[in-house]
């Protein structure tokens, strides 16, 4: 990111182009650094339409998480955690989430203190999401998240890192409200798009592997919710998401650690 000046204009500048709203599912900076924020924060002068954001793991890499959110906020981005925003008639829900595997492989509060620590974390992240659900009162709901909440989207992944790149326990508040669709990165190597048991649409929006997909286009994808009331005449409302360049300096997209 500190090598990235002048690189995302181009690109903000396009989306603003072809999107009412922009929302970035994390992985905002590549070290999690005052000074690479401030970089995106001059990228953002570009970016002509409203947008949005949660943290990802890399933001957290100097444990200057609420230095880089604040310098991110100043810049005028709406930065999420476990909060609600609405936009163009449109409830935003946005947390980072976190690890710990799907299913019946997901990991349990048992034994020593440190991996009752780690599942806590997953735990409070989804009760965060539950939380900011339930505050929306909007008729279509977007869950932004960094992490997965299902198995489908980071399919092609190792399969060792499945835990470290998602948790079904996101899922679960996601299938009690009426949300139209969820949008995360991180998997890196993940597939495109999902759904949950309820069959609400999941997808991965990760840079890296819209880059890979559709090497023919700009790496974003757009959406198109319906806003407001049935019958309002309103037209549709478009979706662009779209996370900063991936991590610089050889570091493995796919490794739980360093992505």
């Amino acid at each position: 990111m500190k090598t990235s000046q002048g690189a995302l204009q181009t690109l903000f500048a396009k989306i603003s182009e072809a999107a009412d709203m922009v929302l970035f599912p994390g992985d905002l900076t590549d070290y999690g650094l005052p000074e690479e924020a401030q970089i995106l924060a001059k990228e953002l002068t570009a970016l002509h339409i409203p947008a949005a954001a949660v943290l990802g793991n890399h933001d957290f890499e100097s444990d200057k998480a609420v230095e880089v959110s604040q310098i991110l906020r100043d810049a005028g981005l709406t930065v999420l955690d476990g909060d609600t925003c609405e936009i163009l008639g449109i409830g935003i829900a946005g947390v980072k989430g976190f690890g710990g595997g799907f299913g019946r492989r997901a990991l349990g509060p048992w034994g020593e203190k440190i991996i009752k620590q780690f599942v806590h974390e997953a735990v409070n992240e989804a009760l965060k999401l539950e939380a900011a659900l339930a505050r929306l009162r909007t008729r279509q709901i977007v869950a932004l998240l960094h992490y997965s909440p299902i198995q489908q989207t980071v399919e092609g992944e190792p399969l060792e890192i499945y835990p470290f790149l998602g948790c079904s326990r996101l899922e679960e508040p996601i299938g009690r409200y009426p949300v139209s669709l969820v949008l995360h990165g991180h998997a890196h190597r993940g597939q495109l798009e999902g759904k949950t048991q309820n069959g609400v649409p999941v997808y991965n929006v990760s840079m890296p592997l819209l880059t890979r997909t559709f090497t023919d286009r700009l790496p974003f994808r757009v959406f198109e919710v319906p806003a407001g009331e049935a019958g309002t005449g309103e037209p549709p409302t478009v979706y662009a998401t779209q996370p900063v360049p991936a991590p610089s300096r050889g570091r493995r997209a796919s490794d739980a650690i360093a992505s």
